[in-house]
């Protein structure tokens, strides 16, 4: 510090006078931060929710026909046996259902997900060896990654057949897939072609032929291979025996016996139908029947393009008609509405945040400095979405609130130190000296303020949790909003105001050609905008241009009197306020009323019993309503209820179904709740979800969706004997299960079961407000038929245990023997018994096997029930 004379302080910042002693760099900074930003800004990826590491890996195993108890002994305790020793696991849960066992390991937040998969699939392999040999699939080994979750749902109705409609689903899936961002489609609301090969246990008892029989011709008819080579003359020529299936025909005329000159053709036993697999799933759009592609984007890629693409790709297949006119589209579960919705919400919370402060500081230091601040806003902003882009960022709904939140402190350090050059500048000081001389006299104390704010947000940065891997992006947003602003103000500002700082020009009105040339530039430019889809830079630009002209008209005046007038006027009423407050005992009255003011205030507070929840909601965009009925209903008679139940919502919602945008039905596969996405217990037969999606906020006219909520559950939950039904509303925030979840733990399976139907019994009579019922994660008192086998009788004809259930399992859960190709598809040939046998158990028990003795060779006949 120097002194020139008592009025003259000089103090340097270094930074500042670097950046006044080199404009020019300054100018290119500036440059390179609004083009780089910018393009950050449009070319960042932007999801609904971060993307976040969840510490759970999950083993499934399917083994079709198999009840849960043959589940948990067969698959899933040899699987915990080896998987328990891993280490770094924190709890290990196991759910065994009918024909699938799914084990869920949770990590310790701490330990690296990716070998902690690797260790779980080297434990998975060392208990291969004691599962099933007849596993269709080996164990699948997968991290949750929430990212694996439609982004967008793209529906098929209209007067098609079931098979037309899959048709033009895999058409528009093979299109979809060639979207870089895609990671992959599902198809939903149909099953899979198949190869169905009906038998007739009589015909085949009658001409002595069994299931292996069937299974070994099959398999050895459809076979293409190599020969390998053959030498003519200079060259090789390859040989290749081509024996595979070209259509379902040919299986029919396929010989599956000969014996002592009879031949029996697959004809004379059965027929082979050429169609789909058993309805597991049904879907409907508003009543009509709907194919649905789930449309999944990969981790880190755009959502917004993503979105934009499938559009792209659905007006291409209508102009080159892939599909045709009449087949209906529609779209559900478009995540990027709310995405777009939030950055319009951005764009206009900025746009309003720079008028605001203009107009705020115009009134203060008028026209010209006032702009000074408001350019700070945008270019901090530019040079934060810089800063992003370079840490391989993601725009979320995390980030968008901290922006939004950021927004009105990012403009205290430029308004600091504008108002202050404008001070020294009005003093008389030369306004390159009055720049550095502010700089250097408010940096430390502007630096300080911001680093006192950083300090609060910096340790959430530290949060270790999946709520705070969600959150993490809020405390690093700021971080790096706040520093970019402290730069701007430090950098920027000074050298802004020492270029178009005209000393004099708050005390003289504008001059009106030159303000209506500019704001006419502004307008054509803001059109320009408007017509590329730029939309916030046009509402910006004619903002600013009416201001402009608002300012010749009256604005001008107005600030003059402000300045002369009003606030001298303020001045003085707070000077003789501090002097009222620093009078003999004053001080300390106002500390007491203060401290006793927020007593008072806390108290007032948790009084009034405050509403406490997990995460911040709204009224909710969809609906989900869950219905489950008893364990082992048909998804047949599943699907009629779910029909009347559709029939009662519609009922429910006729008086505000303008507010409805879709309804959709799901039964059987795929009808899975919110909270249930990482439990294993996906869609049953015996379940339904029916999904309401509502219009956007702004076009509900006031309605609230949570009204609605409430009078579903009124009518809904309890009203149908039998049926469990819940409503629920959207999940907002990272993944959680229940809100409240009661875990009775125990080794004798009895009594746990009857301990736990007792609590659940006393909670649902409790008459605890917001329970809607007390559901038991276990599905027990599945209805079985059990068949105990006469060992003895058995080997005495020369049969096992195993060669009877082989084919009592054969017969009516069915078995795949062999591929057909269909150009570039290929789907199971499947081998079981007419229904019309298979689900008649007279039929199932008096069909005779047929089977070749081990110990004569010579072909055996005998009846299942002897």
């Amino acid at each position: 510090m120097e002194t020139k004379d008592k009025n003259k302080v000089i103090r340097n910042f270094w930074l500042s006078t670097w950046a006044l002693n080199n404009k020019n760099t300054v100018y290119l900074i500036i440059a390179v931060t609004i083009t780089f930003g910018f393009y950050a800004y449009i070319s960042l990826p932007k999801e609904l929710f971060p993307e976040i590491s969840i510490p759970t890996v999950m083993v499934q195993t399917i083994y079709p026909g198999n009840p849960p108890a043959d589940i948990e002994n067969l698959i899933s305790r040899p699987l915990e046996k080896e998987i328990e020793p891993v280490k770094g696991i924190k709890e290990l849960t196991s759910v065994s259902a009918q024909d699938a066992s799914t084990i869920f390991i949770e990590f310790q937040t701490n330990v690296d997900i990716k070998a902690a998969l690797q260790d779980v699939k080297d434990a998975v392999d060392k208990a291969k060896k004691e599962l099933p040999d007849d596993l269709a699939n080996d164990p699948v080994v997968e991290d949750i990654d929430i990212s694996e979750f439609p982004v967008i749902n793209v529906n098929l109705s209209g007067s098609f057949s079931v098979s037309e409609l899959k048709d033009y689903a895999e058409d528009l899936k093979e299109e979809f897939e060639t979207i870089y961002e895609v990671s992959k489609v599902n198809i939903t609301g149909i099953t899979e072609r198949e190869v169905t090969i009906n038998l007739d246990p009589f015909k085949m008892s009658i001409l002595e032929v069994s299931f292996t029989d069937v299974e070994d011709a099959i398999k050895f008819e459809n076979v293409s291979m190599s020969g390998g080579e053959v030498r003519l003359g200079k060259i090789r020529r390859t040989i290749r025996i081509i024996g595979e299936f070209t259509s379902p025909a040919e299986i029919e005329n396929i010989i599956v016996k000969r014996e002592k000159g009879n031949i029996v053709y697959l004809r004379d036993i059965g027929t082979v139908v050429y169609g789909f697999k058993e309805r597991d799933s049904y879907a409907y759009l508003g009543k009509d029947p709907v194919v649905s592609l789930q449309i999944v984007k990969k981790s880190g890629e755009n959502l917004l393009s993503t979105v934009s693409q499938v559009d792209d790709i659905l007006k291409d297949a209508r102009q080159t008609k892939l599909i045709p006119e009449n087949l209906v589209i529609t779209i559900t579960n478009d995540q990027s509405d709310m995405i777009k919705r939030q950055l319009t919400n951005l764009e206009n919370s900025i746009i309003m945040g720079v008028i605001f402060v203009v107009v705020i500081l115009f009134l203060f230091l008028g026209t010209r400095n006032s702009l000074f601040v408001g350019f700070a806003i945008p270019l901090s902003m530019f040079l934060s979405f810089l800063i992003m882009g370079m840490l391989d960022y993601r725009i979320n709904m995390i980030v968008l609130f901290s922006l939004i939140l950021a927004l009105g402190m990012l403009v205290d350090n430029a308004i600091v130190v504008t108002e202050n050059i404008y001070r020294f500048a009005d003093k008389g000081y030369p306004v390159l000296e009055a720049a550095k001389q502010v700089t250097g006299e408010v940096a430390m104390p502007i630096i300080s303020s911001t680093a006192t704010t950083l300090a609060a947000f910096f340790p959430l940065l530290f949060w270790r949790s999946i709520m705070g891997e969600f959150m993490f992006y809020l405390p690093l947003t700021l971080i790096i909003v706040l520093s970019s602003s402290l730069f701007v103000a430090l950098v920027v500002v000074p050298v802004i105001f020492t270029v178009f700082y005209k000393k004099g020009a708050n005390l003289t009105l504008p001059k009106p050609g030159f303000t209506l040339i500019l704001a006419g530039a502004m307008l054509v430019l803001a059109l320009v905008f408007f017509l590329t889809g730029v939309n916030w830079a046009g509402t910006l630009l004619v903002a600013f241009a009416v201001i402009g002209l608002l300012n010749l008209a009256f604005l001008s005046r107005l600030s003059m009197w402000f300045q002369k007038v009003f606030l001298v006027w303020l001045e003085n009423t707070y000077l003789r306020f501090i002097r009222f407050g620093l009078r003999k005992a004053t001080p300390y009255l106002l500390i007491g009323a203060t401290f006793l003011l927020m007593i008072l205030t806390i108290a007032f507070y948790f009084s009034s019993n405050p509403k406490i929840e997990f995460f911040p909601s709204a009224d909710p965009k969809l609906i989900n309503v869950l219905v489950e009925m008893p364990i082992s209903t048909d998804i047949e008679v599943t699907d009629s209820v779910m029909q009347v139940l559709e029939d009662k919502v519609f009922d429910l919602l006729n008086p505000n179904m303008k507010l409805v945008s879709s309804l959709l039905t799901i039964t059987g596969k795929g009808a899975v709740g919110e909270n249930e996405g990482f439990t294993g217990r996906g869609g049953a037969p015996n379940k339904g979800l029916i999904t309401i999606n509502f219009v956007d906020f702004e076009e509900r006219h006031g309605i609230s969706t949570l009204d609605i909520l409430d009078k579903l559950a009124d009518s809904l939950v309890g009203a149908y004997a039998g049926v469990t039904i819940a409503v629920e509303k959207q999940k907002e925030g990272p993944p959680t299960g229940k809100q409240i979840n009661l875990e009775i733990a125990g080794k004798d399976f009895t009594t746990l079961l009857f301990l736990t139907d007792t609590i659940r019994s006393i909670f649902n009579h409790s008459g605890i407000e917001g329970i809607e019922g007390l559901q038991i994660d276990l599905d027990v008192g599945k209805p079985e038929l059990l068949i105990n086998i006469d060992r003895e009788k058995a080997r005495r004809y020369g049969l096992s245990t195993g060669q009877i259930g082989d084919a009592i399992r054969t017969a009516l859960f069915g078995k795949e023997i062999s591929d057909f190709k269909d150009g570039e598809n290929e789907y199971k040939i499947r081998m079981k018994l007419y229904d019309k046998y298979r689900y008649n158990v007279a039929d199932l028990m008096n069909q005779r096997i047929t089977f070749r003795s081990q110990s004569s060779g010579k072909l055996s006949r005998c009846p299942f029930r002897r």
